[in-house]
């Protein structure tokens, strides 16, 4: 009878060992999970930061290049008004010679249509 209750003992105590050992084995779980988790938020935090600067070197660089394409547009329009104005003052005075003309060479004519009714 005491094999018996010493077989029993030692049912018991390995039975106790395998139970703390599966304790253990979850809290390192559990340690590793969490380890995990800090992990990838912090590569996530790492992929973010990176993405951020990469976009905001992307829009300065667009940005930089709006505001020369700005400065390119506006000088082209300063110099196209200029050519413009060239252009009204050498050509004015034909065109208001010709102008002039049509208006003082009135030439009264019949209208084909017109029926005279007397």
């Amino acid at each position: 009878m005491t094999s018996q209750s010493q077989g029993i003992q030692q049912l018991l105590q390995a039975e106790k060992r395998a139970k703390d050992k599966l304790e253990e084995a979850k809290k390192r779980k559990g340690k590793r999970l969490k380890q995990a988790k800090e992990e990838a938020i912090a590569e996530i935090d790492h992929y973010r930061l990176q993405r951020e600067r990469e976009f905001r070197h992307k829009q300065s660089n667009i940005m930089g290049s709006q505001g020369n394409l700005s400065a390119k547009i506006e000088d082209q329009t300063t110099e196209k008004i200029r050519d413009i104005t060239n252009s009204f003052h050498k050509y004015m005075e034909n065109v208001m010679k010709q102008l002039l003309n049509m208006v003082y060479d009135i030439k009264p004519e019949i209208h084909p249509n017109y029926r005279d009714t007397v």
